[in-house]
């Protein structure tokens, strides 16, 4: 058997510690002020210590009440995602992680058409390429593009497999053509070495590491755009800027071993059945397209 103080006192303290402030507490939870104050006055007689101190309009955690809001806030963290987890309500968003650069060129440009299918479901869009995991994080769908292993808990939907090739500009393709070893070669922190992995499965020769790095994919997709090198994308990253002549592919677009795929949390969810019907969808119209 549990003794625990009440669920209001204890929520009331979490949020007053949160926020620093118990109006901020109250407007959070939509109660009056006092309300907030008594709440956290009869968590202290019952606790029999002091959780704040100082002023009202400058009120600090005493080291009681820093200690038990770092355990109440991941309590209440991890109810939140225990009741997440079973939820299947028309209320509330749909959580989707995704890699950054993908989510700006491939998915929000198509999202209109699930909004318009389905106008009662919020999609929430968070980036992430960070391993999936469910007990962990929040989120309802990842997309990503990745060979697994995904947790046994997941529920796994292939998109299609992941092209990688060399792109470059129009104008700079005219001075110096195809010719890698006279190109500046650009690579991304978080694919340091798509160059070495396109040569080794296109059969050809790159001029090792060397180039200028860039910390986000989109950086350095820019950075081809804008003619200060040559850099190996995925095909969904650059299909619009290829479609419109801003950039080329003189090599065209190779398998890179990994797939998109949309890994979704292995239960009955209407708002995540139906993002990941759709998507599945748009991957199929997609991955149609000649490359």
């Amino acid at each position: 058997m549990r003794k625990l103080p009440s669920l209001n006192a204890l929520r009331a303290f979490e949020a007053a510690g949160r926020h620093g402030r118990m109006t901020l507490a109250a407007d959070e939870l939509h109660v009056t002020h006092s309300a907030i104050s008594r709440q956290v006055q009869h968590l202290e007689d019952l606790l029999g210590v002091a959780l704040f101190a100082g002023p009202k309009n400058r009120m600090q955690l005493t080291e009681a009440g820093s200690r038990l809001l770092a355990g109440l806030s991941l309590a209440f963290d991890q109810m939140d995602m225990a009741v997440r987890s079973v939820a299947d309500t028309a209320d509330g968003p749909l959580d989707v992680s995704c890699p950054g650069t993908f989510t700006m060129r491939w998915l929000i440009p198509r999202l209109y058409r699930f909004s318009d299918a389905h106008p009662d479901i919020e999609v929430r869009l968070s980036a992430s390429s960070h391993a999936v995991d469910f007990q962990r994080d929040a989120f309802d769908v990842a997309i990503r593009a990745s060979q697994g292993p995904w947790p046994d808990d997941a529920e796994v939907i292939e998109l299609f497999p992941e092209r990688i090739g060399p792109v470059i500009s129009p104008k700079l393709h005219e001075r110096h053509g195809g010719d890698i070893e006279k190109l500046t070669l650009l690579h991304t922190s978080s694919r340091r070495h798509a160059w070495r992995v396109w040569a080794e499965k296109a059969g050809r020769d790159v001029p090792g590491d060397d180039g200028v790095e860039y910390e986000h994919f989109y950086f350095m997709i820019e950075a081809a755009l804008s003619g200060l090198g040559m850099c190996i994308a995925p095909w969904p990253m650059v299909a619009d800027e290829l479609g419109s002549g801003r950039l080329i592919a003189p090599y065209g677009f190779i398998d890179s071993g990994q797939s998109y795929v949309a890994v979704r949390r292995n239960r009955q969810h209407r708002k995540s059945q139906l993002f990941c019907d759709w998507l599945a969808e748009e991957a199929r119209r997609f991955d149609a397209l000649t490359v």
